[in-house]
């Protein structure tokens, strides 16, 4: 079983030889301790000062976000999930590492893609999501989340669009990996990073994870660490 067990994580792991043990361990410290959430935010207008680092989670509905932010954080209720996709339209803001030097921001932006929601929604998301991208100067990176089962989908590529437009630094993260097949987890990884060479804003590395399984998210925290550490 430890062999079978390794080769399934092979393809959720970024390697840790790019994080020192003081990113792992300031990307731990930062989840564990308190998480909170500050605010729903409808309008630039009411977001809270820009006075740290901040990153932020996007992704279609149902990817699995409101799953990976608790996963992350060891809570259960911390993000609102439901069965019913696209209802948050807020940019909700959750505070972290308030024990830390630098504590830090994380932003769950609205979902997108769900076909039920009516076009005005749809295009008061793109007005709040633009806005937000264009007038956050302390937004240190986009985390952008894509379903392992299905790849990027052309609105993903409609955000990765945006994103390069707006010059923001934005990364993919898979998610679900666990409900893929073994052998199809790597093919994903590679598909995708294939994808992301045609954006121009785009990261190279595609980290990947199951909220489920625990898969990746070290390094996922890792990751954030590194980026809100100044």
């Amino acid at each position: 079983m430890p062999a079978v067990r390794h080769k399934a994580r092979r393809a959720a792991k970024v390697s840790e030889e790019q994080y020192t043990q003081s990113d792992l361990e300031r990307g731990r410290l930062l989840f564990a301790g308190r998480v909170d959430f500050v605010m729903g935010a409808v309008s630039l207008k009411t977001l809270p000062g820009a006075d740290r680092p901040e990153v932020a989670f996007a992704g279609r509905s149902n990817v699995g976000k409101s799953s990976l932010v608790n996963a992350l954080t060891g809570r259960k209720t911390l993000a609102r999930t439901s069965n019913t996709p696209g209802r948050t339209q807020e940019l909700n803001y959750f505070e972290m590492g308030m024990e830390m030097d630098t504590p830090a921001y994380l932003v769950d932006l609205p979902g997108y893609g769900y076909a039920k929601i009516e076009r005005k929604k749809v295009n008061a998301w793109t007005r709040l999501v633009k806005d937000y991208l264009r007038g956050r100067p302390n937004l240190r990176r986009v985390l952008l989340l894509i379903d392992s089962r299905h790849g990027l989908k052309e609105n993903d590529r409609e955000i990765m669009h945006m994103l390069d437009e707006a010059a923001v630094n934005y990364q993919i993260v898979l998610t679900k990996l666990d409900k893929l097949k073994v052998a199809d987890r790597e093919k994903i990884v590679k598909k995708t990073q294939e994808d992301a060479k045609k954006f121009i804003a785009c990261h190279p590395i595609i980290m990947a994870t199951s909220s489920e399984k625990g898969w990746g998210l070290q390094e996922l925290r890792a990751e954030i660490g590194q980026l809100t550490a100044f």
